[in-house]
């Protein structure tokens, strides 16, 4: 039941009314189609994808999971919206892309089920919409391996991230549905990284991912006063 895991009904029926629109670029979906080779190359730059056992939490209809098997991973997709999935495994097949398979499965079910499973795991623009954020973080910890890798990315909670990620992206420059992101459930760094120091990770980079309204482009900074990602790692 859904109402039993960490998921609103509300956030799963949103992105599920838009799933068939996930691999059209010019669709709801540009930014995730623009910023994931900035993310993809950072994720990258740090763990080895090729040859990994890759966990992609929150996965939608699978632009990162994809792109990670691409290059060699071995990757398992999970989500809680079904038509998402659906999606992403009729894009796979249609692609032909090796190596990934989806679940429909919350990240802390799969935690019970298959601990220290994973070399790296990415949950990416998916905690500010869950009702319990530390509850995925913990659950991430569980299911990498020592050693292991878990990225996230999310959105500052402060009075510029509410002007760019909310009012800018959504009401004037209509790059997002109205009322695709909720200013109580946006996530402040250090909110994050408290909830992974006890989870048992160490955050080892941040990075943060800047929008350029003028030519339409984003680029990594390290400025993580909006859109910011952590690299965390976890040890023993």
């Amino acid at each position: 039941m859904i109402d039993s895991v960490n998921a609103d009904p509300a956030e799963l029926a949103k992105f599920s009314e838009l799933a068939h629109r996930w691999w059209d670029p010019e669709s709801e979906f540009r930014p995730l189609h623009q910023i994931n080779p900035l993310r993809l190359d950072w994720i990258q730059s740090m763990a080895e994808l090729s040859g990994a056992n890759v966990l992609d939490v929150g996965c939608g209809g699978g632009i990162l999971a994809d792109s990670m098997a691409r290059k060699g991973a071995d990757v398992l997709g999970i989500d809680l919206a079904g038509k998402s999935l659906r999606v992403a495994q009729l894009h796979a097949l249609e692609s032909g892309t090796p190596n990934v398979r989806y679940r429909e499965v919350s990240v802390e079910a799969l935690a019970d089920e298959q601990p220290s499973s994973f070399d790296v795991v990415t949950c990416m623009e998916m905690l500010e919409h869950v009702p319990d954020p530390s509850s995925v973080v913990s659950a991430c910890s569980r299911l990498v391996r020592p050693g292991g890798w878990v990225f996230f990315s999310t959105l500052h909670r402060n009075a510029k991230a509410f002007l760019h990620a909310i009012v800018g992206a959504e009401y004037l420059l209509n790059m997002l549905p109205r009322g695709t992101h909720e200013y109580a459930k946006m996530i402040r760094p250090s909110e994050l990284a408290w909830s992974c120091r006890q989870a048992g990770l160490d955050v080892m980079h941040s990075r943060g991912l800047e929008y350029n309204p003028i030519n339409g482009r984003y680029r990594l900074s390290a400025d993580t006063s909006v859109n910011y990602m952590l690299a965390t790692r976890k040890f023993g």
